[in-house]
């Protein structure tokens, strides 16, 4: 049975690039929308999106698409949140001001330490590939980055990241000037990833065919 697979449009998302790494692992039914019935209808969900926390929440809340994917969420449907799309899966966002989020996974998004542990300037935003690694290796086994051919190195661009509220939920992060950044986040059947998967090659393809196959 082909699973119908609903990418959010809420205003700031890079759709075209998301849509077609689904179609390239296999993907058939693929909706990109902004309509809440057609979150109810979905089997999977991708929230992707570049940009900043305010707008992303204010371009949901203007269609009407917080209740759906929270609803979606508790009624245990496969969620990911690509980059921003991660980000808005927390409870808030200290980007620009306080904002609330999704608050789907305990945590807040805070923003990149712009010097290294020894006080050498870092450059804020990220940009560009890094290896990351497991912070709970059976959690981390058991998910979308789990599988041989999904490990290796990402594609980044970010100035935030989301700081969880409980290591549980932490599912992998990088190495930056000697801080550990959130690369990816977990909780039941929602999974969020900072990185691109769309712009990661075969690793990243590798993820989101994972995404496509997952219960």
């Amino acid at each position: 049975m082909t699973k119908t697979i609903v990418i959010i449009d809420y205003g700031v998302g890079n759709l075209y690039s998301v849509r077609r790494a689904v179609e390239v692992c296999g993907g058939e039914d693929i909706r990109v929308s902004d309509k809440p019935q057609d979150l109810a209808d979905a089997d999977k969900i991708i929230l992707p999106g570049v940009g900043a926390f305010e707008d992303g929440m204010k371009g949901m809340r203007e269609r009407g698409l917080i209740e759906p994917i929270v609803e979606a969420a508790h009624s245990g449907k496969s969620i990911l949140g690509i980059c921003l799309g991660m980000q808005l899966l927390a409870s808030s966002s200290e980007e620009f001001g306080f904002h609330e989020g999704l608050d789907l996974i305990p945590g807040e998004v805070v923003s990149i330490p712009n010097r290294t542990v020894d006080d050498r300037i870092l450059k804020v935003p990220f940009i560009g590939w890094a290896e990351i690694e497991a912070y709970n290796t059976k959690a981390y086994e058991m998910s979308l980055l789990g599988p041989h051919e999904a490990r290796g190195a990402v594609y980044l661009v970010h100035s935030l990241h989301v700081r969880t509220a409980t290591p549980e939920h932490l599912l992998a992060s990088y190495c930056l000037g000697g801080h550990r950044i959130t690369a990816a986040i977990q909780r039941d059947n929602i999974t969020g990833l900072q990185f691109h998967p769309e712009k990661s090659g075969q690793v990243g393809l590798a993820i989101m065919r994972n995404f496509l196959v997952s219960k």
